[in-house]
């Protein structure tokens, strides 16, 4: 059956063809074993199961199956991160089925970690950067939590904020984009324009806030809040911690 990149091509997961084709049969058979197939990843596994088809249509792992292939396959946590935020977040699957076959693997790399993801999806965390957030810097400095994804109606429709404390009129924006096109600069500036109309200001951060200087943010979102009204104490993550207050 069509599987990993292949199958998540077919399910929407990816937005770019792949090159190659992914094919998973049982863990004992052996096709081509004298000749290699050109351009064919050939996968194996074990109690494999194909997503039901009509016939005139190729079998393929199911949306929750081919995430878990790929999560096992990644090269970093980052990476298998965002095949789940990508799944979710495009609301092919849910964090709960995903759990389910999750379950129902007797081997799975990282098992714990992922576990552990699938938790943090259904909180609304939806991309690696924002995990690196609620785990590096909110989480580890003692910061309060906020809601994730917080909704927000704006004109006719809804606005999705990734980090609101409203509590203390703060929303705290992640940019994964290592270059902001000016479009996106306005856009941005519009949205933060309507926080603050609306009440809220706007912190915003990218990868290297959230990473190497985590701390420093950490500082600055917990200034912030003290400000306005949260009486709680940043917490060092570490020996290393710069977070004032630590």
């Amino acid at each position: 059956m069509l599987s990993h990149e292949t199958a998540a091509e077919i399910h929407q997961l990816l937005d770019k063809p792949r090159t190659r084709i992914h094919i998973s049969v049982p863990a004992g058979q052996h096709p081509a074993r004298r000749q290699a197939i050109r351009g064919v990843v050939i996968h194996r596994g074990r109690g494999l199961v194909a997503e039901w088809q009509p016939p005139w249509q190729l079998p393929r792992t199911s949306v929750e199956g081919t995430v878990l292939d790929l999560v096992a396959a990644a090269r970093t946590f980052d990476d298998a991160y965002g095949w789940i935020s990508a799944a979710v977040g495009r609301r092919l699957t849910t964090p709960q089925l995903l759990g389910k076959a999750l379950a129902g693997r007797s081997r799975m790399r990282w098992r714990g970690w992922v576990a552990a993801a699938l938790e943090d999806a259904a909180e609304g965390v939806h991309s690696p950067l924002e995990r690196h957030y609620v785990h590096g810097v909110e989480r580890a400095h003692g910061l309060p939590a906020a809601t994730r994804q917080a909704k927000r109606r704006h004109g006719s429709g809804l606005r999705y904020l990734d980090n609101l404390y409203e509590e203390y009129g703060l929303c705290v924006e992640l940019d994964g984009a290592t270059a902001h096109p000016a479009e996106g600069r306005w856009r941005d500036t519009r949205r933060d324009n309507v926080n603050f109309a609306q009440g809220a200001r706007t912190l915003r951060y990218g990868w290297p806030d959230v990473t190497q200087y985590r701390c420093r943010t950490a500082t600055e979102v917990g200034l912030f809040l003290r400000d306005h009204g949260w009486t709680g104490t940043l917490r060092r993550c570490g020996s290393a911690c710069t977070a004032a207050g630590g």
